[in-house]
């Protein structure tokens, strides 16, 4: 939940708020927290304490109150509103010359699906991922802190003005791969694709998928096979969540 007067974000989750404690302590104005709680952040009251930033004891609906959600774990923690920075030619030219493979969304509309995608990011080493700027792509909200699990302060998420722009501006720099139901290559061909040349791996809105356009400035379209896609017969379900097939994508990727 956002404090638009005060430019603030709450951030929830026992992980989330411990793993900003370890890593960006300072970037933390307030602190809210359960009786239960309390002997788990001495450390980090200490360290407000200093700098005189309020923490308080407070009732688990008061917590609720704050995030707005009832998954707080008994902590909350008020920061500062994150800015997404503008992807640029620049930032692009430095991941590219660092062979950093890269994550763009396409209208993900679902905030724990953003968080569940940062998680796994920051598992498998993934450290930059784009979201457009679009009604219908989730930003970061409480609820992606929370499931991303403390994921957020180990992935650079930039943003985009036009999904378009950026693969055209990557064409031939990175090999630009999308997810589709009827892509003739599986996800396993993956490393095969990009052994000289960085990824950019799309990923596709919850309902839809990546769009026609977006589809069309692809290098490489890749299928994660289901059951009975080698005898024809039809998987039980349409496909994966999004979050779900962005980890198998990543496995595969960088796989040994």
């Amino acid at each position: 939940m956002k404090n638009k007067l005060n430019k603030e974000l709450a951030v929830c989750g026992f992980a989330a708020v411990k793993t900003h404690e370890k890593n960006n302590p300072e970037k933390i104005r307030r602190l809210y927290f359960t009786k239960e709680r309390s002997p788990l952040f001495g450390g980090l009251c200490k360290a407000m304490s200093k700098r005189k930033a309020p923490y308080n004891v407070v009732e688990p609906n008061e917590l609720e109150k704050l995030c707005g959600s009832i998954h707080h774990q008994g902590v909350v923690a008020m920061i500062d509103e994150p800015k997404i920075i503008p992807i640029d030619t620049k930032i692009l030219n430095d991941i590219i010359t660092r062979n950093e493979h890269t994550i763009l969304l396409d209208r993900v509309g679902n905030a724990n699906n953003l968080g569940a995608i940062v998680r796994s990011a920051a598992f498998f080493g993934i450290k930059n991922i784009v979201i457009p700027n679009d009604e219908a792509q989730s930003s970061i909200t409480t609820s992606s802190y929370r499931v991303a699990e403390g994921g957020m302060e180990f992935v650079n998420i930039y943003c985009t003005d036009s999904i378009l722009k950026l693969l055209k501006s990557v064409e031939g720099k990175m090999v630009r791969i999308g997810t589709d139901l009827s892509a003739r290559k599986t996800v396993g061909e993956i490393q095969s694709l990009c052994r000289e040349k960085p990824a950019l791996i799309i990923l596709g809105n919850e309902e839809s998928g990546i769009s026609e356009a977006v589809r069309k400035n692809c290098d490489e379209l890749v299928i994660i096979p289901f059951y009975g896609i080698k005898s024809g017969k039809a998987s039980p379900v349409d496909s994966l969540n999004v979050a779900q097939a962005a980890s198998i994508i990543l496995y595969e990727l960088l796989k040994k």
